[in-house]
Parts: structure tokens; sequence; C-alpha cells
């Protein structure tokens, strides 16, 4: 929770659209919620008993007993030895205690005992409606189920695309079946004995009551919090373990023999934290449980202290099911750790085999800007209306991720039960697991991978696949097929060409074989037929995969010889994974893993269809705080979708296509593509900073390579990020954003060549053009513009902390702000607006694809239509700002720690064209810095690798730049001065761009007439050499 501080007096202040945090408290203030010591996990390189690591660090941390304490854990893994210490540090002295500790050999690392809340998803009926009661905070949130009665069942249907009767009448259909277990086929695993015997089934969650009669073998009940009691008075634990393993005919669970060993790591006000899960986790993998179901999760995968401590749970041959997140229908809200590869994470679909529009969509987010995401949930189950046990006794409804992560978890334990027990660790772990789920799964029609990853659990089929299994290796998944639409998007959405970005495939390695694996030589590419030779396919995979897996990453390119090719291509990549051997057998453990492809590949389009997208300069969250793009919405604070064309801008991207526009994606800088290959380069909500070299190669492209250049950006006010920080329970730090919704002192370097500039202001309302109807979420506005441009304006409402003096005295008054701006620059066009959450599908009031499309008519084939270029739009002068009143940059922030600019090197990645890869571009080596120095002009030797450079004597009309503080200029292609000043055309101080199309005869005259005048004076020499040629000191003269 946000702690509660002081109470703003001014009124107006809850008006403002970004107010939805509770006011902050200054790190000044007593924090009344708080004690005044703060508790830290301590992680060890080694386990050993407490009171050893307790006596360690009491000999060697020299600061005073009174600002640091340890602190004592009474709980049943006690009596083991443990890895890590939890301690207490008066805040005052946090700084000092904490560099000691990390001095010290023993110690690892220290961390913030995070704690994690749980927020209630209410299913109010109708389609799929969801109540959000609490903020998307830092940590991790419990990912619950909905709560409803079953009186009320009868009353609610579902989304059909056919009729509410339809699926009011299977549902009833379904409930005379009675159970979940039976839509899977649970009965016919029953009937050859298998029941869940002999397995070891620990329940994370909030406890159980011993007496319970639903279940028949409760084998152990501990506690890991701090209140004193075992039973679970909330229902949640209960009706998870009913799902697994209830014995009741009414809500029967999968495996009711399965020995449940009950894991009390929530309070009943909702709360755990990071130590009581390490505990927790410790005690399992001490006590040999066989399965464990985890229904918490959340956007953090940075968690480092419980990221490591469950890899080293699966390691330990535990085989972890967890719910994938109640975030959907978004894109890019997988939740950790059910998002790990080593993870079985789950999925929710509802009786008619449509998605659940709760549950979480892939795909993984760790990979981004540079790779691309993995394929997650791994299967999907039902999740919505399935019947469970009650408190104390009886049953009822519930839905949510966290019904179906259960109903997963109790089909493993009865699978695991089909093996012998003699042979059960031999043969099972998370990955032979994973295998016999996702190669079993029902694919469903409709969903793609990211949606449904393997498709609908399928009980008998990963049972047909166990009964037999021998221990291998394999990819998930193992075929991609761009002819497989809808379930291969979004790859079969665009083919392949020629001269493209690299696609880059992401797929998992699964082990069976062992917890550890080695990759000793490359992948290979075997295509199915000579056409197959078209396709480069370079690797980054996991040389040692541990625990249980790996990954396998495909970077696809066409050769340039298929540049007009058009047809398919086949093949296979191979990769072979060995293990060490197990014991009782003698060599190493070898398999051979096939992934199939099955590609579509145009001729290159044209360059007026080509679209670049700017990845590499997205921050999300973690590890920063990079806070929403809108400040209206109150149900999540944080930006943590990815900013991808595949997740947050799905819908965009499907648009684009449908349009006829070919969709690239960039991680890396600037200086990495090549410009004449692309009409625009759309660079949307971006929040980090920029190269020198990208702002200069960019200037260059669009005035001398004729590339259009597509700017949204979004809200930057300085004091009203300051408003936003927030003292965080979950991590027990202040949290203060990074950027604003994108980085607008940093956009406005990267256009201040072209002469653009944004505002600092807040900017909501609604607005129309031609008759589209538009909603201005918190964006920002346009204060520098060339003349000769087209700029639209309308009325808002600023909401920025700047304004609010004036709002104090203008309540409720609109101003007439710039938000949309085109303009031909050079050989190339631009257009920007202020705004990027029309084309976010996370938290979107209306969409503007209409004003997109209309952008990139112009940007890529200068298609201009009447209304956005009507003479009423058009601006003579240059709107201008001084630069001293253009929004800043946070001198508080350590920006270098988020950015992959800042403080780092400049290098193309693995997502860059092959023969880019780990230089600085194209045509980087050829640029010379010559830094200015005041009072002296400089020369920049710029070379542009796809144009020609070209040079014009165009200047800045004189008067119109003494009336604009000599900051600006006009851009309107018809006015050039009589003089050239060759030095400034290439270096100005602040308008650094080299308006170079009139005069591009100036270099090659001055380079003609210069060989001309050699030639001129080596004729004469020869005349005089004929005349002279007597005297060899007369021919030594001439040669001087």
């Amino acid at each position: 929770m946000i702690s509660k501080g002081r109470v703003f007096t001014s009124s107006f202040v809850l008006l403002l659209a970004f107010s939805l945090l509770r006011p902050p408290i200054s790190e000044d203030d007593e924090i009344p919620t708080l004690a005044p010591v703060r508790n830290y996990v301590v992680r060890f390189l080694e386990y050993r008993l407490a009171e050893d690591h307790r006596a360690y660090l009491e000999e060697r941390i020299k600061s005073s007993p009174e600002v640091w304490r340890w602190i004592e854990r009474r709980n049943p893994a006690s009596s083991f030895p443990t890895d890590f210490g939890l301690i207490g540090i008066r805040d005052s002295h946090r700084a000092a205690v904490i560099g000691e500790l990390e001095k010290l050999g023993r110690v690892k690392d220290v961390y913030a005992d995070s704690s994690y809340s749980r927020s209630l998803f209410v299913y109010e009926g109708g389609e799929d409606g969801i109540l959000f009661d609490s903020k998307k905070r830092p940590g991790k949130l419990f990912t619950s189920m909905s709560f409803e009665g079953e009186e009320e069942e009868e009353l609610k249907t579902g989304y059909s695309p056919i009729s509410n009767a339809s699926i009011s009448w299977r549902r009833k259909i379904m409930m005379q079946r009675s159970q979940v277990t039976s839509l899977f086929g649970a009965e016919r695993l029953w009937a050859k004995g298998f029941t869940g015997t002999k397995v070891k089934m620990a329940i994370f969650d909030t406890g159980i009551r011993a007496d319970h009669p639903h279940f028949r073998n409760i084998k152990e009940r501990t506690n890991w919090t701090n209140e004193d009691t075992l039973n679970d008075n909330l229902g949640h634990g209960t009706f998870v373990a009913g799902v697994i393993a209830g014995e009741d005919a009414e809500c029967l669970g999968f495996a009711p023999e399965t020995e449940i060993y009950a894991f009390r790591v929530f309070t009943d006000a909702q709360i755990s934290y990071t130590s009581w899960f390490l505990d927790a986790f410790n005690y399992a993998i001490a006590t040999d449980m066989d399965v464990l179901n985890l229904s918490i999760g959340g956007p953090d995968y940075l968690d480092l202290p419980f990221v490591e401590k469950v890899w080293e749970l699966t390691a330990n041959n535990i085989i972890m099911v967890s719910a994938i997140g109640n975030d959907g229908p978004l894109y890019g809200t997988l939740n950790n750790p059910a998002d790990q590869s080593d993870v079985i994470g789950v999925g929710g679909i509802d009786y008619n085999d449509h998605i659940a529009s709760f549950s979480s969509r892939g795909m993984s987010t760790w990979e981004i800007p540079h790779g691309y995401g993995r394929v997650k949930p791994d299967v999907v189950a039902y999740g919505r209306d399935i019947i469970g046990s009650k408190i104390s006794t009886g049953c009822k409804s519930l839905s949510g991720t966290s019904v179906a992560s259960p109903v997963v978890a109790g089909v493993v334990c009865l699978l695991v039960s089909v093996i012998p027990e003699n042979k059960r660790k031999a043969l099972l772990n998370p990955a032979s697991m994973k295998q016999a789920l996702v190669e079993g799964a029902t694919k469903l029609s409709g969903p793609n991978i990211y949606e449904q990853g393997a498709g609908k659990l399928n009980l008998w089929e990963s049972y047909e696949i166990l009964k037999s299994y021998q221990p291998r290796a394999s990819i998930f998944p193992s075929v991609l097929d761009y002819t497989d639409c809808p379930y291969s998007w979004p790859f079969c959405r665009q083919p392949l060409y020629a001269g493209a970005m690299p696609v880059i495939f992401n797929a998992t390695i699964l082990n069976g074989m062992g917890v550890i694996g080695y990759v000793k030589t490359p992948p290979i590419w075997q295509p199915l037929d000579e056409v197959g030779n078209l396709l480069s396919v370079h690797f980054t995979y996991s040389d040692v995969i541990w625990p249980w897996t790996g990954y396998l990453a495909l970077h696809m390119q066409i050769r340039d010889e298929g540049a007009q090719f058009s047809g398919t291509i086949e093949g296979n990549v191979t990769v072979r994974v060995y293990s060490p051997a197990p014991a009782g057998e003698r060599g190493p453990r070898s398999s051979t893993c096939v992934l199939y492809l099955k590609l579509k590949v145009v001729p290159t389009p044209p360059r007026s269809r080509r679209i670049l997208w700017d990845q590499y300069h997205n921050i999300k969250y973690p590890p920063g705080y990079i806070p929403r793009d809108s400040l209206d919405v109150r149900n999540d604070i944080l930006d943590w979708h990815g900013d991808h064309l595949h997740t947050n801008f799905h819908i965009m991207y499907n648009m684009l296509r449908d349009a006829g526009y070919y969709v690239e994606t960039l991680g890396s800088p600037l200086t990495c593509f090549e410009a004449s290959r692309y009409g625009t380069l759309l660079m949307v909500d971006l929040e980090d900073d920029y190269f020198e070299e990208e702002i200069q190669k960019i200037r260059d492209d669009v005035v001398n390579g004729g590339l259009g250049l597509a700017v949204f950006a979004e809200w930057y006010n300085v004091d009203s990020m300051v408003k936003m920080k927030f003292f965080d329970d979950n991590t027990r730090s202040w949290w203060t954003p990074v950027t604003g919704g994108a980085n607008v002192p940093a956009l406005n370097e990267l256009l201040a060549p072209l002469g653009i500039a944004f505002g600092d202001k807040i900017l909501s309302g609604d607005f129309s053009i031609n008759g589209e109807h538009s909603h201005y979420a918190s964006g920002t506005d346009i204060v520098k513009f060339p003349g000769g441009g087209y700029v639209h304006s309308f009325q808002f409402q600023d909401n920025s902390e700047s304004a609010t003096q004036n709002i104090l005295q203008n309540t409720g008054m609109t101003k007439l702000s710039s938000i949309l701006g085109l303009v031909e620059v050079g050989r190339g066009r631009i257009a920007v607006y202020g705004d990027s959450n029309c084309l976010d599908s996370s938290h979107m009031v209306t969409n503007c694809y209409w004003l997109l499309r209309k952008i990139l008519d112009f940007t890529n084939s200068n298609t201009k239509d009447p209304v956005l270029f009507s003479e009423a739009a058009k601006i003579k002068n240059p709107i201008y700002e001084e630069d001293g009143r253009l929004p800043s940059r946070r001198t508080d922030v350590n920006f270098s720690t988020y950015s992959a600019v800042v403080a780092k090197d400049l290098i193309c990645h693995h997502d860059s064209r092959f023969e880019v890869w780990g230089t600085k571009g194209y045509g980087i080596q050829l640029v010379g810095r010559n830094r200015k120095l005041p009072g002296y002009p400089s020369m920049e030797l710029v070379s542009n690798f796809s144009t020609t450079r070209e040079v014009s004597d165009l200047r800045l009309d004189e008067a119109t730049a003494q009336k604009a503080g000599g900051n600006s200029f006009a851009v309107t292609g018809s006015k050039f001065g009589n003089t050239l000043n060759f030095l400034d055309l290439l270096n100005h101080d602040e308008v650094d761009i080299p308006m170079l199309v009139a005069g591009q005869w100036i270099i090659p005259l001055f380079v003609a007439a210069t060989c001309l005048a050699l030639f001129l004076s080596w004729r004469a020499r020869q005349k005089r050499r004929r005349r002279r040629k007597g005297s060899v000191s007369a021919r030594l003269t001439n040669l001087v």
C-alpha cells in the first residue's frame, strides 16, 4: 500500500488528472505506519545454520548494534541450513550498513524484504467484466480468482459469438457433468487406479483447516507468516486444495489421494514477504516436495531473491505450476514466476474454449528491447466458474487464472502417480512434465500462440506421452508455420523478404535428460530444397541449459539474391543437447532437437510501403519507476507492457498490415539501419536518450536521404513527476518517476536540428478533425515548429503541476495548444503528435489509427490529406520557444541506471542486419567529431551510408531569425539566400540542419576547379621542363 502523508490544503489538486496517488510523504516526515527500522534480506554464498550466519555478521559488522539487528525467524525451516538472513536496519544508517555487508566475503547481496499483497478481481457478470480494486505496484500481487456465489451462477452467462442462450444451455450441460475433472477425462485414469498416490503436493497459499471434510490426506500444515494460526480464514487456499485433491462428490479434485502440504504464506490481511517465501521454498526443498502450486504474480521479474530461489527450487526437481496472471485481455502482461521457462505457466479459458478475458497474454518482456520474447503461457485450462471447496464445508464457484493453475497442478499430480514410485525421480522433472503437457495439448482454433501457448490441457494425451517416456530434449514450440494463421501470429501476418531486419523467433529448449545440459556445437539450418538456401539463419542460444531449460533464438534474413523470390521455404533447425550421465549410466546423455520451419517469402516491397519501428529507445518497468502514459488511468501506475508492436501495440500492428504496410522492428541504435530502405521511422512513446551519432544520422537521413519521420510523444513535466513520488511498502523504498510518459528532453535533442520541440504541458480533452473524434490523454504540446509547416491546435485543459497557479486563478479554463505538426524538410517529411495513448491498446479511450494512416501517407509517399494540409493550418513563421524554457531533465535521478544510452557504448545488437552485428552501424567509422570551441568555427565530417550528400546555400531569413532570437528557422523549400557560409551549414550552434538541396553543385564544382588548376599548373611546368632540360639545377628547381 502507499503510505499516507500530509494532506494538501488546496482543493484544486484533487482535480488534477494525474493525482491518482495518495499525497506523497517527505523523507523527512514521520511515517506513522512503518517502524524506523526496515527489514532486509542478506543472501549468503553458502548454506549454513542461521546461528552461524548471525555470528558471522555480528563479528564483522562494525556499525553499532543500535542501527542494525538480526531478526530471528521462528518457523519450520529454522532447523535446516539456510542461505539467507533477515536483518533490520535503521533508515538513517541504511547505506553505511549495506555497504559493510556487501564487502563481506560470504555475503552475496542485500535486498529489501519486499511485501506481496493480494488484489481481488471481482467478476461482475456480463461480458467478463472485471473490476480492479487496487493499483498495480512494484512487487508481486496475489493472482486471485473472482468471488461469486453459487446462486448467482445460474443467472450469469459469458461471452459468445452466437448468443447468450447457447452458452447458458451448454453451461447447464456442463453442470450436469458436474466437474472440471470430467471435462478433462480424469475418470479414465481413476479407472486405471491412478489417483495421485504418494505424490507430495505443496500448496503455497492461505492455509487450510485440519479437519476439513473434503480432504483425506492432509499431511502437514505449516505457517510462515507472523500470525499465530494454521487455518485458512479467507478461502483461497482451501479452494485451490479442493481443485487439486478434493473428494467431495459436488466438487471433486483431480488427485484425491495426493498428500497435501499446506504452506500458509499469506496473512488474513493478504500480505506476505520475500523472507517468508524464501524460508518456505527452502523447506519445500528440504522436505522433498514433488509439485508446488503458486498463485502469486507480478511484473517484477528482476526480484532476484525470489526469481533465483524459484530456479533453485526447480533445480531440486520440484515441478512448479503458477498462474500466468489476471491482467488480460492486455498483451505483454505475463506475471512472474509463471513467465519463467522452468515454471509451468497456466492461462485461463471458458467453457467455449475462448481465452478468458482476464487471462494475461504474452510474449515475455525480459528480452526487450534487444531480442524477442518467449512463448507463454505454456498451456491453458478452464478457469471460469470452476467448482471447488469452501473454507469449512460445501462448494462454491470461482474464476481466474488462480483457478486454472490448480487445475493443471491437479493434473500434474495425477500424471506423476502414473509413473511407478521407484522410477519417478529418474523420469519426472520440470522439463519432462512440461514436455508431456505441451506436446499433448490440444491447439484451439482462434487464439494465437501468445494467448494459448501449446493449447488446452489434454490429460489423456499427456498420459500417453508419459507412460512410455524416455529422457530427451525438445524445443517448444517445435513448429513455426507462417501458413498457420492466426495461431502463428504475429509471424504469419507478415512474410519475410530480402533487405529486412532479422525476424527473431525465441524458442525454449526443454531438457528432460538432466537439470544441466550443454549445446556443444552451433544449431544447423537444414533446408528442405535448394530454395531454402535463400534463408540465412543466425542463432543465439544457451550454451549451458539450467535448470532444465534454455533458449534458442533464430535470427532470420532472406539473402539479397532472393529480392524477387515469392514462395515458401521449408526446413528444419536441429540442435544437439548433452547432459552428464546420471548415476548408473556410463556415458553422457544426448538428444537431437528439431524445430520445423515453414516460412512465406515475398519480393522486397518498395520503400514507400516499409516502416521501421524504434524499439531500442523504450524503457519499461522494471528496473525503474516508468510511469504510465495516461494519467487518467488509476489501476496501473507502471508502464510495464513492453511497448512493443506485438504486445500493447498489437492492434496498431494489425491495422498497419491490413493497410498494406510492412513493419519491422529495430532494437538497436538508429545508426544500425539503412534509411534508404524505409519510408518512415516510427517513434512512439520513447523514454531513452540518444547518442550524438544517432542525432546526426537522423538529421542526415531525413534531409538528404528522404526518410520520413513520425513521432508520437507523451507528457513530461518535472514538477508533476516530483509530486508522483511515493513510498512503496513492497520494496520499502521511495519511488520517483525516472522520466515522464516519454523522455521529451531527449526527443527535443533529437528533433532540434529539424527545428522542432515539445513542451511540458499535460493536456487532456476531446477534439475533432474532419468529423474524426479523438481523445487526447495526458499528451504534450508542440512549442517549436518550422515555418511553412502545417500545425493543428485545439482547446485543452493543462493538468500539469506547473499550471497549478493558473488553475487557481482560472479553474476549468482551457487554452489553445498545438498538438499536431507536419512539414517537409529537405527531401524528407516529418510529422509529430503529442500523444501516443490513441495507439496503445492498454489504456486507449479512442484510437487514432485514421490519423496514423494519414500521417504515414505523407511521410512515406508525400500524399497530403486536404484536411491536414489545409491553408488554415499552414504557418508562415516558425513557432518558437526559447531553449531555456523547454522541458529539462531531472537532475536528481541517475538516469544511466535505466538507460541503454547514457554511459553506454553504441553498438548494433543481434536484432539488426547481420552485416553490422557488433559494430557501431552504417558509416559511423567515417564520422569525425571536432568539438567546437566557443568563438571558433569548426567542421563536422559526416558521411551518409546510403545517399549522396547534398549542399545548399539555403539561409535563414535574417528578419525571421532576429525575430525568433536566432534559434529557429522556416522550412518552405522556396527561399534561398544569396551567400553561402560553408562552415555554418555543417555546424550551427542552434540550427543544426543543413538545408542542402539547391546548392548540391558547390562541392563538386570546388573539386573540379581545384583539379583543373592543378592540371594547368602541371602543363605549365612541363613546358618549362622542355625549355630547360639541359640544366639539372633548373629541373630540380622546377620540381620544387
